[in-house]
């Protein structure tokens, strides 16, 4: 069985730092970093997604993070062809003018894009290069169907990352209904890029099924919750739920299975509204930490087959 780490998609969500999941003296950037990551060994950084990540930033995370612990980042909405605001741009790359709408990359200058892209993958080399570094999320939004055009963008992408690893998470159901899902799933496994398995609400026009599959050595698997408020605006009605542990129970040997097609299973709670994701993945770790065996991680010690805050490794699973 490979690695499995478990993590959340953030560690800097207002309704998180609201929670009281922090302690009272960890108050800043850092020692919320810090605190975060001597109990979990793995985050997603969400806010890559919104705005061009810093080099100097990305150094830092780096720098106050142990080794092994490992990011997931997501792309930059304009690379994923998602709406962009054009503040979200640095000023010498806006178009020219005032624009109020939001932007698309098909509707800007090749050039301008390419910049982005450079600037993009520049400002996450200090992650590769300390060994910090999962996977680049590229999450492509309802409107990109299954398509050979749509194919090509994603080799396109892969190329353009290079040398960071990427990973594609899909909203749109033509990628996994039951027609196509073989033939994504081989078009992914051909060039190696991890699909990303989703659990989230079904019966909506971006609802893709959790169809748990291995195209590549990195498997990664989201956890988005099963909120009412699915089709909200507001992001912590959209993503407020939290999992029960028999939910996560029913999880758990399905990504044990998982793990033994991969060298690393990357598994992240999405559900992001005050300390509900923290608190899922520490209680999912524990679960899984039990498949490995009777042996259990202490904080800060090493048992055989797991560690603590969520890593689990070799061991094989007890039938369930």
């Amino acid at each position: 069985m490979g690695r499995i780490l478990v993590g959340t998609a953030s560690w800097t969500d207002r309704t998180l730092l609201a929670s009281g999941w922090y302690p009272p003296d960890v108050t800043t950037p850092e020692e919320r970093l810090r605190h975060y990551a001597a109990r979990f060994p793995l985050v997603e950084v969400d806010a890559t997604y919104y705005a061009l990540p810093a080099e100097h930033t990305a150094r830092l995370w780096a720098e106050r993070t142990p080794a092994g612990f490992v990011f997931d980042v997501k792309a930059f909405s304009l690379l994923t062809g998602h709406p962009t605001r054009p503040a979200a741009l640095p000023a010498e790359l806006r178009p020219a003018g005032r624009p109020t709408g939001n932007l698309y990359a098909h509707h800007m200058d090749a050039a301008v894009v390419d910049q982005v892209w450079e600037r993009f993958v520049a400002a996450l080399l200090p992650l590769r290069e300390a060994g910090r570094l999962g996977a680049v999320l590229f999450q492509f939004p309802r409107w990109f169907p299954i398509g050979g055009r749509n194919k090509r963008y994603i080799l396109e992408c892969k190329a353009r990352c290079a040398p960071l690893p990427i990973s594609v998470e899909f909203r749109n159901r033509t990628w996994m209904t039951e027609d196509n899902r073989a033939e994504t799933l081989d078009f992914l496994r051909s060039y190696a890029i991890p699909y990303v398995c989703v659990d989230m609400p079904q019966g909506y026009p971006d609802s893709v099924p959790p169809v748990l599959a291995a195209t590549a050595d990195l498997e990664v698997v989201r956890f988005h919750g099963h909120s009412d408020r699915w089709t909200s605006h507001d992001i912590h009605e959209r993503f407020g739920y939290r999992y029960s542990e028999e939910e996560l129970r029913d999880w758990a040997p399905r990504l044990a299975e998982l793990a033994e097609l991969a060298s690393r299973t990357h598994v992240l709670m999405n559900n992001c509204y005050r300390d509900y994701a923290q608190t899922n993945a520490r209680q999912l770790a524990g679960v899984l930490a039990d498949l490995t065996g009777p042996e259990k991680a202490t904080p800060g010690a090493v048992a055989p087959g797991v560690v603590d805050g969520g890593d689990v490794r070799g061991g094989r699973r007890r039938s369930r």
